[in-house]
């Protein structure tokens, strides 16, 4: 891979089946959703939690965490930590000079350090001097999400009562039970859209392996951190970046246009349940980009071996596309 970092377009594919791929605490934890076309919605957030857990079991260190009960790591606490460790390994202390930013040494330290920061960017508290305010140091990240959504209208699983039970207290008999939902979809394909600003990556010191980084995550952490009871039961599909020329073009969303179509004519969109049941028409997307030929430097791409698709020969086509390994 080439080591120079160009603005791009990422296509990310999964699918959830009998899971509930974003609850909302608004709403009894339900799966997201838009109410109107009834096709499920993920957060940028949800897709970021499942890439920093799995960058941390690799061994990387990332600036948001989460503790046992999902809240998020005090920013303040993670910043004096770092600070901690920066000091013990260079052996000096971060200068503080009443309210005025952290040395550019610290700065550097920090995004070397995290991978997260250098990918997605973060706000980074800055404690002042004694009796001065505390700032702080914001980096808005080359790698940014919209939010996800099925490429089809999804259903709830009709059934979403469980009971649950516990022992009686001290020397108390019996067992004790409550009831409680459980809510799941019974299937749904989701797709991300992410773009990368070179210009912005050279603020955080993002590098052409930060994006490696990402593209291993992308394909691997659902299998390794989506395992919880609520969330196992979700699969990468397709993944594909287009990486643009000197001109970006005003190519918008590649979500758009893609289809979805029956793989046996008597069987209706609300009644699929599995990846067998279609197939993922990607002619419309591959016709957009053909017109943009001229201005794409690289094409980088992957599918499940399960996924049924329509179009991949005239998608490798394309100028630069290299087929990845899983």
């Amino acid at each position: 891979m080439t080591n120079e970092i160009r603005n791009a377009e990422i296509l990310f594919i999964y699918d959830a089946k009998l899971t509930n791929p974003n609850g909302d605490p608004d709403d009894e934890n339900r799966p997201r959703m838009d109410p109107f076309t009834r096709r499920a919605l993920v957060s940028d957030v949800r897709l970021k939690r499942y890439l920093r857990d799995y960058w941390i079991d690799r061994g990387y260190d990332v600036w948001v965490r989460t503790q046992e009960d999902g809240s998020h790591v005090d920013a303040t606490v993670r910043e004096q930590d770092l600070r901690k460790i920066y000091e013990q390994e260079t052996g000096q202390q971060q200068r503080q000079k009443g309210g005025t930013r952290s040395d550019e040494e610290y700065r550097q330290w920090f995004l070397s350090r995290l991978v997260d920061v250098r990918l997605f960017g973060a706000t980074l508290p800055i404690k002042g001097g004694k009796g001065a305010r505390g700032l702080s140091e914001q980096y808005t990240g080359p790698v940014q999400f919209n939010w996800g959504y099925s490429l089809h209208p999804v259903e709830l699983n009709p059934s979403n009562s469980i009971t649950s039970t516990f022992a009686g207290r001290s020397g108390e008999k019996g067992e004790y039970g409550t009831i409680g939902k459980d809510w799941r979809l019974l299937y749904a394909l989701i797709a991300f859209w992410g773009h990368v600003a070179k210009q912005r990556a050279r603020l955080t010191g993002m590098t052409a392996s930060d994006l490696d980084v990402l593209e291993d995550g992308l394909l691997h952490a659902l299998a390794s951190e989506a395992t919880t009871r609520s969330k196992i039961g979700q699969t990468p599909r397709l993944y594909l970046r287009v990486d643009w020329k000197d001109r970006t073009p005003s190519f918008g969303d590649p979500r758009d246009g893609l289809r979805l179509l029956p793989a046996h004519e008597d069987l209706p969109v609300e009644r699929w349940r599995s990846i067998e049941e279609f197939v993922l028409d990607l002619q419309p997307l591959v016709e957009r980009l053909a017109r943009y030929r001229e201005q794409i430097a690289a094409i980088r791409y992957w599918r499940h071996d399960e996924l049924n698709l329509r179009g991949e020969d005239a998608l490798l086509e394309l100028p630069n596309v290299t087929r990845i390994a899983g």
